[in-house]
Parts: C-alpha cells; sequence; structure tokens
C-alpha cells in the first residue's frame, strides 16, 4: 500500500474509532463538509491541510504511518475509576486530558511540574487510559462518545462530592443558568425530553472539541449539569392519599 492510501486509510479509521464525522472534522478545520469528503476521497490535499488534519486529531504523522487507530474506550472499567477516585489527582489529570488539555496547559494552571505531570501521566498510561510517549507526547485512548459509568466510583464521587458543590451558587452571571421545571408528562413526552438533553450534550462536546484548540486564555472551564427522571418531592408523596 502506498504511503498516501496509508495516511487516507489511518485518518478515516481514527474517525470512525472516534466517532468524529466528517461535518465535525469540517468545524475543527475550517472548511466545509463537501471540501474534507473530497480530500479524504482523492487524497490530494496540501502539505498544511495534512498538518490541520493532525492537529485536529492531536496526532503525529508518525502515528498517522505507524500504527492503526486503536480501540477507543468509550467507558473506563470498575478497576480504572476505583484508581482515579483514590487519587484526586489522577482524577484531576485524566479529566483535563479528556478534554484536550495540552502539557504545557497544565503545568502553568496547576501546581504541577514536569516530573509530577510525567509520573502521573505514566500510571494513566499503566492503567490504559492514554498511551503516553516521552517526553511530553500524549494520546488520549477515551472516545469521542465517552461517558463516566452510571454505576461507577466516579459516578458516586460526583453525587457525592461535585454536584451539592456545584449546585451551590446562585447562577447569575450573563452566561449561567439554572432552571428546576415540574410537570406531568407522558411516555411519548418523557421520551422527547430525554433526546433534547442528549442532543444537548452532543453539542456542548463538539462546541468544547472546537474549542479546545483555542488558546488556553481566551476559554474557560464550564460544566452543565443535565438530568430527567420520574419522580416526585417526598413531602409531596407524604401528603398523598393512602
Amino acid at each position: 500500500m502506498s504511503t498516501s492510501a496509508t495516511l487516507l486509510q489511518s485518518i478515516r479509521a481514527t474517525l470512525r474509532a472516534r466517532n468524529m464525522t466528517y461535518r465535525q472534522l469540517a468545524a475543527a478545520l475550517g472548511v466545509s463538509e463537501p471540501t474534507v469528503k473530497r480530500d479524504l476521497s482523492r487524497g490530494d490535499f496540501s502539505l498544511s491541510r495534512l498538518d490541520a488534519i493532525c492537529a485536529a486529531l492531536d496526532l503525529s504523522l508518525a502515528d498517522l504511518l505507524q500504527s492503526p487507530a486503536p480501540t477507543l474506550l468509550t467507558a473506563l472499567s470498575q478497576t480504572q475509576e476505583r484508581a482515579l477516585v483514590r487519587d484526586p489527582r489522577l482524577l484531576v489529570v485524566s479529566y483535563l486530558l479528556v478534554n484536550d488539555w495540552k502539557w504545557q496547559e497544565i503545568t502553568s494552571t496547576f501546581a504541577l511540574d514536569d516530573n509530577q505531570l510525567t509520573s502521573i501521566v505514566l500510571r494513566l498510561d499503566a492503567l490504559g487510559i492514554v498511551n503516553y510517549r516521552p517526553p511530553r507526547r500524549i494520546r488520549k485512548l477515551t472516545a469521542r462518545n465517552f461517558a463516566w459509568r452510571k454505576d461507577g466510583p466516579v459516578h458516586e464521587f460526583f453525587v457525592a462530592r461535585v454536584a451539592p458543590e456545584f449546585l451551590r451558587a446562585r447562577f447569575n452571571a450573563p452566561t449561567e443558568e439554572l432552571r428546576f421545571i415540574g410537570g406531568v408528562l407522558s411516555a411519548a413526552s418523557q421520551k422527547q425530553i430525554k433526546a433534547a438533553i442528549e442532543r444537548l450534550a452532543r453539542e456542548f462536546d463538539e462546541l468544547a472539541h472546537r474549542d479546545a484548540r483555542l488558546p488556553l486564555e481566551s476559554k474557560d472551564g464550564c460544566s452543565a449539569l443535565l438530568a430527567f427522571r420520574q419522580w416526585e418531592f417526598s413531602e409531596f408523596t407524604r401528603l398523598r392519599r393512602p
């Protein structure tokens, strides 16, 4: 197989492994979707376009030529998640890497020097969460549709520690919003609301992936808590007739 054919095959395999569409890649490159389709079909794009594709996929040219796209993780195992919640530094760094933070951004923002970050990344590599190549080359092994286990240690940590702290705020800044809405919905309407939340979560992920290429000083850490379930406040339940 020729070098150009190997590159095209590797790029397409990486997109499939990450559940990333041509449209999403086009948005990351700042070009149209037909342009991306044409480039990956004909393979006659420029070196600058190839550099941009590598940057969008966070891969080097050597990565594309030497190794096939790995099977990426859509969720961690119980063992992996337990290791993260046992050490807050592991959890923080894994969260940052999943969200496309770069080495220099982590060391300049958090109290971690190069040696400390290297030690943490080596542990994440041993856990199978990232692939690390010294001195600073990190390939995350999580897919675009990665999610924490709903029954896992990180979810338990979130419910016990993160969510209460997150909700202790006024949510009155111009870009903040909190709504608590209750009502009686049919099964069909409940499915519609669930689908809307899933669409919003995908949009959040696409925006985060696009903005990952912006300099750190031009963006802020943001979180969204999206939840919906059949539920009634216990004080209401106590008032129901037997």
